[in-house]
């Protein structure tokens, strides 16, 4: 019986690279949190305690079950707003399409916590829109406290995720499925559900993963909305930062627990998706239909009307802060005191901002690419693996991620706690999912035939790959780089636990900003992040000359 001769390519290579970054960044971090969770805090043992509390304390499972629910159904209306906004504007000639892109992208750019107290002072109880309705028209608007208001919230701001990858999907479309069907008498409706769905499941699919991970790994949102509606990441949250009777060794049960969840929702997917072949080669993309008069405007105002929802949240961050605002809030009037004392006190946390995004999405980028080959056409034991651990640390609270590379870095022989590499490897690690799942999701509807064939000719695999197919990745990885990057600058709970004095960021500020009650700073610091993302969209789209899109 003879032995298979292991290959020495450049794949071989590759994937000892990435699975040795794995095991020191991602794997062995994780143990660590993993072998805590058994143990307990009274005897120092290894114990099953913390688990028995967690499912005998209603307190506790009942937090998994609301996670569950604000996810699920976060998801689903998601789904429902994303896939209709990515076809209306993929197939027809939308008024201003290009500017309602861009500002769908900034939803996501919602800062953290400012996001969500814009919704407070729009929609709480004083809020501008509550007291407008209440004052004008005798109308008490639905509260926007817990989970209603989580839901919605988490719908117009994660939304496009479903939208970018899904509008992504449909321009690789071939038009020659759609008319085939067209030309055997199916309604454009039926040849919607029929075809082009079915077709772009893959890219539908990585959106909705998306959304449900963001949902149920972020404490930011419900912290500030829940109001009693107590979801497990904030209870992991408060375990670990607690001054009184903090459980470090509860809370990392309740984070393996997050792991186990969100592990069972991707085995689900990547099962349904595997069951059918979507390979298609786009050699007609399907052509704008050009609309006129009232039927523009009709097919016009649902998409504006969700993009000005989305968006909001940044406009009341901007107006606010111009707005002169003290210990106390906002006490009206104009000013731009604001930006002034942010300049002159913070603006080391704007340079780190800035300096360890860009270093970390160089990185983002280039293993993104290669993990998202090795998943797909790779087939073995290493994509398989890598496909699953690639997202842990997007499904476990951004706080846990940094306490587990606290633990880990803390001691010899890699002593990297409170330095800005320890920052980049938590913005690489965390943000690395967004980028290998646009890569993968596009992947999967390129012809592999056309690397065959470069391949056949002798070019080499590693040739074949940064010529031929990495070219054609690009308008999913740059779609995923865009994701990473907007979502590094505005990281915040795994930075608020890592960061030290010459390391703090524009988000860590943000939030100890709105702990002091000193939002026109945090106000002003969230309206940089805001600039920032338009300015770097527009710069992407002015050098890609509109050949290579964004999503």
């Amino acid at each position: 019986m003879t032995k298979k001769k292991i290959r020495l390519d450049f794949w071989f290579w590759v994937k000892v690279l990435v699975v040795g970054i794995m095991l020191l960044f991602l794997i062995y971090p994780f143990c660590t949190l993993i072998t805590k969770s058994f143990f307990s805090s009274k005897t120092g043992l290894l114990s099953l305690d913390n688990y028995i509390r967690f499912f005998t304390k209603k307190y506790y499972y009942s937090a998994l079950f609301r996670s569950l629910f604000v996810s699920s159904v976060s998801t689903i209306t998601t789904l429902i707003v994303g896939v209709p906004i990515a076809y209306l504007m993929n197939r027809y000639n939308v008024w201003m399409k290009k500017y309602i892109h861009i500002f769908i992208i900034m939803s996501l750019m919602s800062p953290p916590f400012i996001g969500a107290y814009s919704w407070i002072m729009l929609f709480g109880r004083a809020g501008l829109v509550t007291s407008f309705f209440k004052d004008t028209f005798g109308i008490a608007l639905p509260s926007i406290y817990g989970k209603l208001g989580i839901i919605l919230v988490f719908t117009f701001k994660l939304f496009p995720y479903v939208y970018l990858y899904t509008s992504g999907a449909m321009g690789s479309i071939d038009s020659s499925l759609e008319e085939a069907a067209e030309n055997l008498g199916s309604s454009k409706l039926r040849r919607l559900f029929t075809v082009t769905i079915p077709v772009i499941i893959p890219s539908i699919a990585a959106g909705a993963i998306m959304v449900f991970m963001t949902s149920l790994a972020d404490f930011g949102t419900p912290m500030l909305l829940g109001e009693g509606y107590m979801v497990l990441p904030v209870l992991v949250y408060n375990e670990y930062m607690s001054e009184i009777g903090g459980n470090a060794y509860l809370a990392s049960a309740l984070s393996v627990i997050v792991v186990l969840c969100s592990t069972t929702v991707l085995l689900v997917q990547k099962h349904l998706v595997s069951k059918k072949n979507y390979v298609m080669t786009a050699m007609r993309p399907p052509q704008e239909i050009e609309l006129h008069g009232v039927k523009r405007f009709l097919i016009t105002f649902p998409v504006a009307l969700v993009t000005f929802i989305g968006i909001l949240p940044q406009i009341v961050v901007i107006v606010s802060s111009f707005i002169k605002a003290d210990f106390t809030g906002f006490i009206g009037g104009f000013s731009l005191d604001s930006y002034i004392t942010i300049f002159n006190r913070l603006g080391t946390n704007i340079k780190n901002t800035f300096l360890f995004s860009t270093i970390a999405i160089v990185f983002i980028i280039i293993i993104g690419m290669l993990i998202s080959y090795i998943i797909v056409r790779q087939k073995g034991i290493a994509g398989q693996v890598m496909d699953m651990l690639i997202m842990f640390p997007f499904v476990i609270p951004g706080a846990v991620l940094g306490i587990s590379l606290i633990v880990a870095f803390n001691k010899e022989p890699l002593i990297l706690t409170g330095t800005a590499a320890i920052m980049i490897i938590a913005f690489v690690v965390r943000k690395l999912p967004y980028t290998v799942r646009s890569g993968s999701a596009f992947l999967q509807q390129m012809d592999p035939s056309v690397e065959e064939a470069s391949i056949n000719l002798g070019v080499s695999p590693m040739k074949t790959f940064f010529t031929l197919t990495a070219r054609l990745m690009a308008p999913g990885i740059l779609s995923g780089g865009i994701l990473s990057w907007i979502t590094c600058i505005n990281e915040l709970s795994s930075s608020v636990m890592l960061y030290g004095g010459k390391t703090s960021t524009i988000s860590v500020a943000i939030y100890t900003e709105v702990v002091r009650n000193s939002y026109g700073t945090a106000a002003a610091l969230a309206t940089i992040l805001t600039v920032s993302t338009v300015v770097s969209l527009l710069i992407f789209l002015k050098v890609s000359k509109g050949k290579v899109s964004i999503v």
